[in-house]
Formats: structure tokens, sequence, C-alpha cells
């Protein structure tokens, strides 16, 4: 039985033309909106037939409309949409290399992204430890968060120091890191390529992080270990110079870096740094290039997290 082509939905269409328009071409682009009559002219439609089909969109969030200028723009509903692809295809690039990291060091591992005055972590990792938080989903202030140092990384000294004056809690310098401390940190992190933070939420914890570039070389992540607090300071930042290695490679794997965006279907390609003397590592510790992870596969097995999860917008890579 041969299976009938499918049938194309001339009202659903219609609704794409509108959306198009919306969006922008070129000059057209308007981020103020576009009037009813604007549009019908453009898409060369009844003006009462392209208001009715604006007011069904308005319902599903598609499209929002001015109370001022009633004037038409993009809605929440389809920048949410977005962000779950972008989200979704992010945690499924960062999966080898957060498992390689995990795996390595046997502590939990975290893919972060920062959303405004938040740190959002999109993928989690355990160890082998019986007793693990659930971070997927969640979102914590970025002055309490592991990965919040490197994912400021590249802000300058007085939006950091706005930001700190508005969101450091009175009297609590102490455990969230005070201004100057805050500002040597992210010195750190831009000199050394990772930052190693004091203040997780979990005060037997250390967070470990560092930075993840995209095609424009703009950070859009943060690779994260947590290392237990019994680990010496030493081993601390040897771990902060392996995770700044997979944050690198992972850049890679999405298109930054000398050779600029790789085409598509091109397998990343990967550095490796330089092995640790032998005196440096614990006989069991993995070296630096143990953990060069191989370029990351749409068929990698590790499935992303529901995209729901994390549906804030902003993210691109």
């Amino acid at each position: 039985m041969t299976e009938k082509p499918p049938v194309s939905s001339a009202g659903l269409r219609r609704d794409m033309e509108i959306l198009e328009v919306l969006a922008g071409h070129g000059d057209e682009r308007d981020a103020d909106g576009f009037g009813v009559s604007w549009i019908a002219e453009r898409l060369d439609r009844e003006k009462s037939q392209v208001s009715r089909a604006l007011r069904s969109l308005e319902l599903e969030g598609m499209v929002e409309r001015d109370p001022l200028t009633r004037r038409y723009r993009l809605g929440w509903r389809l920048f949410a949409l977005a962000a779950r692809t972008q989200h979704a295809r992010l945690v499924r690039l960062a999966a080898p290399y957060v498992r390689r990291l995990a795996a390595a060091f046997d502590e939990d591992a975290y893919l972060c992204v920062l959303r405004g005055s938040m740190v959002l972590t999109l993928l989690s990792v355990p160890s082998s430890r019986a007793y693990h938080r659930v971070w997927e989903g969640v979102s914590v202030p970025v002055i309490m968060a592991g990965a919040g140092r490197s994912l400021l990384a590249d802000w300058d000294d007085d939006r950091v120091r706005e930001l700190l004056r508005a969101t450091l809690p009175s009297g609590l310098d102490s455990a969230v890191g005070s201004e100057e401390q805050w500002l040597a940190e992210l010195a750190h992190v831009r000199t050394a390529g990772y930052a190693i933070s004091d203040t997780e939420l979990d005060d037997t914890e250390v967070g470990v992080s560092a930075p993840v570039r995209d095609h424009r070389g703009l950070i859009t992540a943060a690779l994260t270990v947590s290392v237990t607090r019994t680990s010496g300071r030493a081993r601390l930042h040897e771990i902060g110079g392996v995770v700044a290695q997979t944050a690198g490679e992972f850049s890679i794997g999405l298109g930054h870096g000398p050779a600029g965006p790789r085409p598509p279907g091109e397998p990343a390609r990967t550095r490796r740094a330089s092995r640790p003397a032998p005196s440096d590592l614990a006989p069991s510790d993995p070296g630096p290039s143990d953990l060069a992870p191989e370029a990351p596969s749409d068929q990698d097995p590790a499935a992303s997290p529901d995209p729901a999860a994390s549906p804030d917008p902003g993210c691109d890579f």
C-alpha cells in the first residue's frame, strides 16, 4: 500500500508567511514590529484576513502586539522554542567532554550557561559516589555558582562591579567572595584559562571551571568539575589545567580557533597539552592527554536532557 503524500495546509502556509515578514529581511527589519496594514501590503493580502491571523497567532504566543504602537513582532513562544533547540544541540555536543571529565577524576561534572545574573545547568554527569544533587534545569545566582567566574571572564571590570554591587548579599562577603576577590579571580581565568571557586552551594566541594567559546570567540558556556575539598591546592590547579584543555577542545568543536569555523561534517581537531611530569600526578590520576575527547558525533549515545528544562532564550553559538 503506497503512502499518500502529505497535504499542504494553506492556513499554516499563510501563517508562516506572516512570521517570515515579522522576522524581517535586510532593511525591512524593524525592532519595533510592523503594523497590520504594512504586513498585508507586503503579502498582497486583505487587511482583515491578516488581522485575524495575527490575533490567532498572538493567542498562541507566536506573535505579540505592542499595546502603545499596536505593532506586531515575534512572540515569546518562538524564542523559547529556538532556545530549546540551541540548548539541545549544545548539550549533545558537550556530552562526550563532560563524561570524560567526570570519569577522569571521579567527580561530578557539569555544562553550564549564563542567563542574566543566573547560571543554568544544562547537563550533569555524576561520579561513582552514591549521593548526588540534581542540578540539570536548575538556575542559581552567578555569584554562588562554581561556573560563575568562567562565564563572566570576558566582562570588563566596571560591568562586573555593577553586577556584584547589585547582587552581593550585605554582610555575606566571606561566603560568596568580595568584589576585590572576584576581580582577582576573573583575572586568573583570563590568564590561566580556568577558575577555582570556593563559593559552591555545597560547602564540601570546590568548583573548577573553564569557559567554552563559540565560533565568534564569545563565551557560550562553561565546563565545571565539583571537587571534594579534601583535594590539595596543587591538585585543584592540576585539574583546572585539564578542564581548561577540555573546554578548549570543545570550543574547537564549536568552530572556535585560528582555523575558524569548520565545514559541516568535518571532524573537530583537538589540541593536546603537554603531559605533566610523572611526579605531579598520583599513579591513578589521569593526565590531560587521556582526556582528549574524540570529535562529538550526532550518533553520540548520550541523550540530551529534556530541553524544556532550559527554556531561556539567547544561547547562540
